[in-house]
């Protein structure tokens, strides 16, 4: 089998100005933000899980101006902690849960969903949270995209895709994107019912939705459901991807490759934050490396 790099990146990667166009509540735990105006033009639709840094101004727009243009690249990322404390935008990484291009009667636009972890009452929400359910049409945001962890090469006929809601989105875009005769299973856990956002997705993918317990970590259920998985389920090769709190790509990457005995180029993992920090945070957010994800 030829060799499929980790990371699929873009053709170009560069500030992009975006700005708010609407925001919609849509569960107790999901909050939409649609994005457009601006730059939209100079960014590039690649479908699957394409994701990018966004940086939100949560100092004011003073902020986003002082965004080096390689914020994303190590000696970047330095250069974008020496913006001052109050005044340095929040980055986080996100994934487009969608992209429409643009028409006669309107620019084209990109989907964000955002969890919202915690509350705003009681200070337990993160700062993409309340940035996402406090937003303000026609607010500016910066982005960066950085293309692809689900590498198509790997396969796209029979797939395993597995997520806790963080990476709902990913799984999402990746189904929106696979070939109709796709067959395979996807895995979502979320914390409610009313969090498991239905999504188009081909006949032959088996979506499995599992509800935790207020006191289950997440991630646990999920990676349990893998390891229960019969031998048959998906049919042998699959291309897997794994998503979501850190230990569950971890965990579920080496059941596939020592219990399941699969190849290991064929599982695309990352993970998307840890359990017990103060709020979701993407690996990447806190060691930037040229490489994307950890």
């Amino acid at each position: 089998m030829a060799r499929a790099g980790r990371l699929v990146k873009p053709a170009v990667q560069e500030l992009i100005r975006l700005t708010v166009l609407r925001r919609e509540r849509l569960s107790p735990g999901w909050m939409r933000v649609t994005l457009g105006g601006g730059e939209i033009d100079r960014f590039t639709p690649m479908g699957y899980d394409q994701w990018f840094r966004i940086f939100l101004p949560l100092g004011g727009d003073d902020g986003l101006e002082r965004i080096p243009a390689k914020a994303n690249k190590l000696l970047g990322y330095l250069r974008y902690l020496r913006i001052p404390d109050g005044v340095r935008p929040v980055m986080r990484n996100y994934t487009v849960r969608a992209y429409r291009p643009a028409t006669p009667e309107a620019g084209a636009e990109i989907d964000v969903d955002f969890v919202l972890h915690g509350s705003d009452a009681h200070g337990t929400a993160g700062p993409a949270s309340r940035w996402a359910a406090s937003c303000d049409v026609g607010e500016s945001v910066v982005i960066i995209d950085e293309g692809l962890a689900f590498n198509p090469e790997r396969g796209t006929d029979t797939v395993l895709l597995v997520a806790d809601e963080t990476g709902l989105p990913a799984v999402a875009g990746i189904c929106a994107s696979l070939p109709d005769d796709a067959v395979g299973i996807a895995l979502v856990e979320v914390g409610s019912d009313h969090d498991a956002l239905p999504f188009p997705h081909p006949p032959g993918i088996d979506v499995r939705w599992i509800v935790r317990d207020r006191d289950e970590t997440p991630g646990t259920l999920a990676l349990s459901a893998v390891r229960h998985l019969r031998d048959t389920e998906p049919p042998a090769p699959f291309h897997a991807y794994v998503v979501g709190e850190q230990a569950l790509p971890a965990q579920a990457r080496r059941h596939l490759v020592n219990e399941r005995g699969l190849d290991k180029e064929l599982v695309s993992f990352c993970g998307y934050w840890r359990a017990g920090a103060s709020s979701p945070t993407p690996q990447a957010q806190t060691a930037p490396r040229p490489e994307g994800h950890a």
